[in-house]
Parts: C-alpha cells; structure tokens; sequence
C-alpha cells in the first residue's frame, strides 16, 4: 500500500504539470460568475429614485418616510464627446392615479447597543415576514436605551457618550459623528453633485429596473480624503480599499490572487472611527471612491435596505460587530496543532505511514487529513472509508488517536449523476431546484434551507464522527444556483450568499453535538460564519506573490469578525519549491491554525535534510508557543479579535500602522513579518512607542522603521518590550502536554500576560515583576520565570 501512496501522488504530480489548469475568469457570462449590481445603476432603461426630504417623522420612535424623486439617465453631446446625466423625468405608470410618483417610504433608526445604530428603509411595499435573521446570533438585534434625543436645528439628533447621529429632513440626509463631534460619513444627496461636479454622482436612492421592475439600493454616502477602508471577508486585492470596487459574491475563486472571493464579507471598518454591517445576503457591490473619489456607494441587491453602524476605535468596532453576528466558538486544543495533508492520502496504509514517519522525524503534529481518496473512487464523496483500501477504519481512527493524532476527513455538498446517493437526493427532494423544479446543473446540490436535507445530510456526517473522526473538511459551498428555488421559498439571489453559513452551521451543529467540539475546516463563508470556526484560505499557488495575498487576504478576514484563519503552507497548485515552502512554513506555524496541504509532496522529509530540520524548528517554535497562542485564541474569540492581526487594531494612534500590510501581530505581543522573496533580511515597521524585542536573537529594535536580519527560522518575530509570553516543554502532540509546568519568558525587566489552561478554559493575568510572578493565577501549575 505504500508503494501505491508513492505512486498516486507522482500522477497527481505528473497530472498537474500536463494538465492546463483552469478557472473563471470574470464579466464572461459564464456559470456562477460573481453578480455585479454596479450595471443596473449604470443603465440608460432604468429609473432611479432619490432620496430627497424627510416626512412625518416621529422623535419617539425614530421612524417616518423618505420622499423620493424620479430620475433617468439623460445624454449630451459636447465637443464630440457624448455625456450622461442624470435628470428629472415625471411618472410612466398607467393609469396614473394609481401610483405615487413621487413616493414616500418608511425610514427606520434602531439603537441597538451603546456603539451601534441601526438604519432601514424600504424600497416599496414588504409583506414578508420579519423571520429571524441566520446572519445575526440571536436571530433578531437587541436594543439600547443609552442614546438622547433632541430636536436641531432642521431635524433630529440622537446622541450619547460615543457619538450622534442626526437626521436632517431638507434635504433629506443622516450625519454619524464620533463623541467630539467630528463627523465620520453622511448621505449624499443630489443636492451635493448637482453644479459642483460634471461627474454624474448616483446619491442614495434605489433602482428600478426596467427588465423585471425589481428594485435595489444604493446607500451612497461621503469619504474624507485620507479615509482607509478595511475589511468585506478574505479579500486578496489592495488591503486598503479606498479607490476599489469590491464585488460581495461567494464565488469559487480558483486562487487567491484576483478579485473574485471564497469569503466575501458584507462588513467593513474606516479609518474615520466607523464600521458598516451591509445586513443583507443578496449580492453587492461597494464602491470606494474608485468611481468618484469623494463617495462610496454600497449597492445593495436587496429591495430593503438595511444598515448596521458601528462607533470606535476598531477593537471596539470588531467587538460591537461580533457582539451583534456572533464571536467565534473557542476551538479545541488539538486543532491548533500542525496539520498534516496532501491531495491526497488514498489509503489506511497512506495515514498510518505517513503517522509514523511525523514521529521517527520528531516532527510534531495533532491532525493526519485525509482528502478527496478516502472513498472507493477519488471526489465521489458518498461518506464511506474505500473497502479495498481501509482495512478497519474506526481501528485505524482509535489507534492514531492513541498516538496523538486526530482524524480530518474531506467531503463536500455537491452529488455527481455516478454517486450512490444521487437517487435518493432526487426521489427526496433534498437538493437545490431551478424553475421547473428539476435539477439545475447536472450534479444534485444539497439544499441547506431544507430541514430534512440537514437532517439526511446531518445523520451522514454523524456516522463518521461516531467513528471517532475529530474534524469534517467543509470543502466548496459556493456554487448555489443564482437562479435555484430553495425550500425557504427564496431564489439564489436571496440563497446564494447564505449557502456557505449554512453549510458551516449544519456541519458545526453536527460535531458540536456528537464530538462536543465546534471545530470544522470550511473554505467558504458569509456574515456569521465566524461562530462556526474554523476557515483556511482557499488554493494558493506556489508562488511569492500567492504568499503574500495570503496575508492580506488572513487580515482582511480578520478585520470582517473572523478569530481563526489558516491557509495552505506552500501552496497548493504544484510541488512547492524548497526555498519558497522553508519561507512560507514559519508563516503558517505563525497563524491561528496550521496546515501544510497541496499537490505532493507536502511532507518535510520528502525535501533536503535541510529542510526537514528547519521545518522540524519551525513547527517546536509553536508547539513551545502553545500556551500563548491558546490563551490569546481565548481572548481573542471572547473579544471578536482576530489572531492573525492588524497592526492598527492594536496601535489605531499610529498612522503608519494602518500603512502595512505584509506583516502582522500575532496575537496581542508577537509581531510576525514573514520573507515574500528569497532573502534573510527585511524592512519591518514596529508600531506604537517603546522598544521591540527579536524572539530569535534577543536584539532590541526601537519603534519605527528597522532592517531586520531573521533568524536561523526564516522569519522576522519579535515580542513587545513589557510582554510575558509563557511556554510550554515540547510534546509531539497537545495531547502529550504537561500544562503543570510552564516557563514565563519576559521581554524587559517587568511585563504581563495572559495564561489560559485547558483543564479548564479560564483566562488568567500573569504579572511579573522585579523577575517574581506576582501570584499563581493557577492551581497545580509551576511557573518558571526566564528573562
């Protein structure tokens, strides 16, 4: 059976270098391609209607009508060059009685926490029920008593100690401002573009398309001209999306390195001191200032339009954002060990192998994935172990577990015509139905807004978590039909988006209930899928700037309310070259959760001896490292923080911090700058004020700008002066651990920290001072203080 694991995994090899790889490329009309909503407030046969004046409203309950104003794209002709323009025209309807031309729609304000306020308008008429929302923890938002009225001059403002916002009635417009009273953003209204600019500006209105007479919104609002904007999910385009348009479609990217995501987020966060909850699952498309520089321009698939703001700094954004759509689940101790994969391991022989050769090289591990070929025939995924090629899998399962090692198995919702369960998704009515109600594309996808597809689908996974399996790879998810009818009663329009947060929860659910564990590895996401971790970042190639729209794509998702995040450590389209995977690894050890996984081979001892023992350095540095990193996963999903961090959510004082984007804090006190080239040095920024302590080689670097030299583990890491960050004896598991003896290694003559045992899961401060821990914060722990 070795013979045959060699052998697969040089055809997967040979496959993918004679094989012309493929993907998407967009504004093709092809199948599931990303829905721009951008065209639709672009066309000459639509009718848009701006939001004009304020009517009827009530203080007390912070609710009237809008007034809307009728437009349609107009052209002129000057100096051979044909312009368009937005201008007034009367109602089309007949007979004219009976509709408004100019309507009046209800405007609602929410204050739903001390930081958060909540904006919703109609675009006409709703008789849909007000179900609970799946994006938001508690299905509906809660309500806060903190904020004042008081009547302004020409309108309404609602204030308390973290800022205001104020509704204006003519010209209709809503001011947010900070505590100072600076102001953050307001609507644009018609009245700020007409005769000040010969670019015509969309205000905040909706759309009325000609085609189907569906409507959509544009929520068009200001920008400040050095405002940042951070955040919409895993995004691997500019950091900074000031001057982009980002496109919210869960789309199989087919890479990390074009526009197109795996995990579009409707959140973002300014550097002006907001953020903005987009509460919708239809498609959008947000402009920031790439059209016109001095707006963005949120344009909202949805009929309704419905707006969470949130006030702060963006430790108390994220916070407030979590608090609303829910903060990650605290995952277990074994998922943030090493993770040991490849496409793919075939065979009980493959695992057990592969087991054995990660403990004769010292290479610690937690987690042995087996991928596509654990079925009788390679991606048929029908949940069951290969009988010719997995002798006693629930044996197999106990004895790696013995060893240290738990299970990881790979599936996904999609069902080929060949699939032993296809006819009975069919006969039942579990999947996903186009118009007619047959079957869309020629697979059967699993419709997850169906109770009895999530409990069919549910009692399948059950079974190999019985078996003792401790993760289930949530693969795909983001091939919805656009246009499939769902047992919820709503099209992909409405579907499509929520598909993968869906996905995520029912797996969740499942091995919550069965393992007592909310650990999953899902690669698609929307708005709340942070409850269900954890994420990795898709299939990157084995490149140097793959590896670096890794990161920015890790830190965008942790700006959008995501805890934990991993990625494939060297790539995943081909064998990764040698230098490029000893320069990625430290990287990945360096994340919440760590995989190395991809076309073979990916395991260390098929590389240099060089190699493996720099990889075998890599992966102690993070076993040693596991009680900060689990204390600091603690805190960080009580905090809605992510691990793989920002340097400006730590130092938001710092403008240069809010510049970087190819480095990043590691929790609250390790500062991570990888190498992206083949080189042994780098410019690092050191955020904040006070000195930066290298963890290689102890040399103390001022804040500011430094060249620095890595280490003998090829990466720059260094620790906050004032830091203690506690370690752990090396195991070749977490399983082997002993937490009753922990070393506290303390950056400068005094510092504090954070311990968190997972005995009981109880964050703890850990204070040194004059080389003495204060107290014990633990029972039956030793401490060891080192400087």
């Amino acid at each position: 059976m070795k013979k045959n694991f060699l052998k697969m995994g040089i055809v997967f090899s040979i496959m993918a270098m004679v094989m012309p790889l493929k993907g998407q490329i967009q504004q093709m009309g092809t199948l599931n391609e990303p829905v721009d909503i951008s065209v639709d407030f672009k066309s000459f046969t639509n009718t848009y209607y701006f939001a004009n004046e304020l009517k009827d409203f009530d203080p007390v309950t912070a609710s009237g009508k809008v007034e809307y104003l009728r437009h349609e794209y107009s052209t002129r002709q000057a100096f051979n060059n044909m312009l368009a323009s937005l201008v007034p025209v009367e109602a089309n309807e007949f007979p004219g009685i009976e509709y408004e031309a100019k309507p009046n729609l209800p405007f609602d304000i929410d204050f739903v926490s001390p930081r958060t306020v909540r904006i919703r308008m109609n675009s006409g008429s709703d008789y849909t029920s007000d179900d609970p929302s799946l994006m938001l923890v508690n299905g509906t938002a809660p309500s806060d008593d903190s904020w004042k009225y008081s009547a302004v001059e020409g309108g309404h403002k609602y204030s308390n100690e973290f800022g205001s916002i104020t509704v204006l009635e003519n010209p209709w417009r809503v001011e947010l401002r900070d505590e100072n009273g600076k102001l953050l953003t307001s609507t644009n209204h018609a009245s700020d573009n007409l005769d000040k600019t010969y670019t015509p500006v969309m205000p905040f209105s909706f759309v009325r398309r000609a085609s189907d007479y569906s409507r959509s919104f544009s929520a068009t609002m200001s920008l400040t001209p050095d405002e940042k904007i951070f955040g919409l999910g895993e995004s691997y385009t500019n950091f900074n999306k000031r001057g982009s348009s980002v496109v919210l479609y869960t789309d199989d990217a087919n890479g990390i390195q074009n526009e197109s995501m795996y995990k579009p987020i409707p959140f973002y966060m300014s550097s002006n001191g907001y953020g903005v909850f987009m509460h919708t699952s239809t498609p959008i498309t947000c402009d920031f200032g790439k059209y016109f520089s001095g707006v963005q321009q949120l344009m909202i698939g949805d009929e309704t339009l419905d707006l969470f703001f949130f006030l702060g700094e963006p430790k108390e954004i994220l916070d407030a954002y979590t608090d609303l759509t829910g903060k990650a689940a605290m995952p277990p101790l074994w998922s943030f060990g090493f993770w040991m994969s490849r496409i793919t391991y075939f065979s009980e022989d493959d695992g057990r192998t592969v087991a054995k050769k990660l403990r004769e090289n010292k290479v610690p591990c937690d987690v042995i994935h087996f991928d596509t070929g654990w079925f009788e025939t390679d991606w048929r995924c029908d949940y069951k172990f290969s009988e010719s090629r997995f002798d006693d899998p629930k044996k197999m399962i106990s004895d790696l577990k013995d060893e240290g090692f738990m299970t990881c198995l790979w599936q996904l919702p999609y069902f080929v015509p060949k699939n032993s369960l296809f006819k009975e998704i069919v006969e039942k009515g579990l999947y996903v139905k186009n118009a007619k109600g047959n079957l869309p594309y020629e697979d059967a996808v699993l419709d997850f807004s169906n109770p009895e597809t999530v409990k069919w689908y549910q009692a399948k996974i059950a079974g190999l978590l019985e078996l003792g399996v401790g993760a289930i790879k949530v693969d795909f998810g983001e091939a919805a039909p656009l246009s499939g009818l769902k047992a919820s009663g709503k099209t992909g329009f409405y579907e499509h988006n929520l598909y993968p947060l869906r996905y995520n929860k029912t797996v969740s659910d499942i091995t919550q209930k069965v393992n007592g564990e909310r650990i999953i590895w899902a690669r698609s996401t929307w708005a709340g899928s942070q409850r269900y971790p954890l994420h990795w970042g898709g299939d990157p190639a084995n490149t140097n700037t793959s590896m670096a729209a890794g990161l920015r794509g890790g830190l965008s998702i942790g700006l959008s309310g995501f805890t934990f995040w991993s990625h494939d450590i060297g790539g995943f389209v081909q064998a990764c070259p040698e230098d490029l995977y000893a320069r990625w690894t430290p990287f990945g050890m360096l994340t919440s959760h760590t995989r190395s996984h991809g076309a073979p081979p990916t395991e260390p001892w098929e590389y240099s001896k060089n190699f493996l023992n720099g990889f075998r350095d890599a992966t102690n540095m993070r076993y040693e490292l596991m009680p900060y990193i689990y204390a600091q996963a603690k805190y960080s999903s009580e905090n809605g923080l992510p691990m793989l961090r920002a340097l400006f959510v730590e130092y938001p004082e710092d403008p240069g911090a809010w510049l970087v984007d190819n480095q990043y804090l590691f929790g609250s006190d390790i500062l991570v700058a990888p190498l992206f080239t083949s080189v042994t040095s780098r410019d690092v920024y050191l955020p904040g004020k006070g000195n930066w302590i290298d963890y290689q080689t102890g040399k103390s670097y001022a804040a500011g700008w430094n060249h620095i030299d890595a280490g003998a583990i090829p990466i720059v890491m260094l620790v906050k002066e004032g830091a203690v960050i506690p370690h752990i004896k090396l195991a070749q598991s977490t399983r082997f651990m002993d937490w009753s003896k922990i070393d506290l290694k303390v950056y400068g003559e005094e510092g504090k920290g954070l311990i968190c045992l997972p005995s009981d899961n109880e964050l703890k401060t850990l204070e040194v001072k004059g080389g003495v821990l204060v107290s014990n914060p633990t029972e039956g722990t030793t401490y060891k203080v080192i400087k």
